[in-house]
């Protein structure tokens, strides 16, 4: 009896740990706002990483900006933990031609050490599932090779691997390679 009881102690709590750890975690569309949250998580991948070809860390005007831009037409999204951002994810123009007007490219960024959590499959779900509805038709993910973790990202969506840049980029001193993963809608 003591045994059972204690079982469902501890089950009651880890589904009140569960509350509370969705509870604090929100996905909502971007605000000026979040800008300086952003400006530390995207700094960090400019000047520790290859994912981002950007060299030069950006300012805070240069977030608010890239923000103000891309959402008049495009949706952007951040993840808010604990009133924090911990993730953001985003589509923007893939070309510059009318006839590309049902493709996006789409952008996700996780707070470096959170990587692991779900962040970003959650932010990815919600961002293909907002452009999904909105009526876009094709998707295309633009990765920094070698990048196992965003390739896993963009696979798991179904996302399909359909073009491979070799030594197209530079950064670091070292040739880089870029491949494009693409979703049909």
């Amino acid at each position: 009896m003591v045994q059972k009881r204690s079982d469902n102690v501890k089950s009651y709590l880890k589904k009140v740990a569960l509350f509370k750890k969705n509870e604090m975690e929100t996905i909502r569309e971007v605000k000026i706002e979040d800008a300086n949250d952003i400006l530390d998580i995207y700094n960090y991948y400019i000047t520790n990483t290859i994912v981002t070809f950007d060299e030069e860390k950006k300012s805070l005007d240069d977030i608010k900006l890239k923000i103000s831009e891309i959402t008049t037409k495009y949706p952007w999204y951040v993840m808010e933990y604990d009133n924090h951002i911990v993730a953001f994810a985003y589509a923007s123009l893939w070309k510059d031609k009318s006839a590309y007007n049902k493709s996006v490219e789409a952008t996700v960024y996780v707070k470096a050490e959170l990587h692991g959590k779900g962040y970003g499959k959650k932010m990815y779900k919600n961002l293909i599932d907002k452009l999904s509805k909105n009526g876009y038709h094709s998707i295309v993910g633009v990765i920094s090779l070698p990048n196992d973790e965003s390739i896993r990202l963009h696979e798991k969506f179904n996302f399909e691997k359909v073009a491979h840049f070799k030594e197209i980029g530079e950064k670091f001193g070292k040739k880089i390679d870029v491949g494009c993963w693409q979703l049909i809608l």
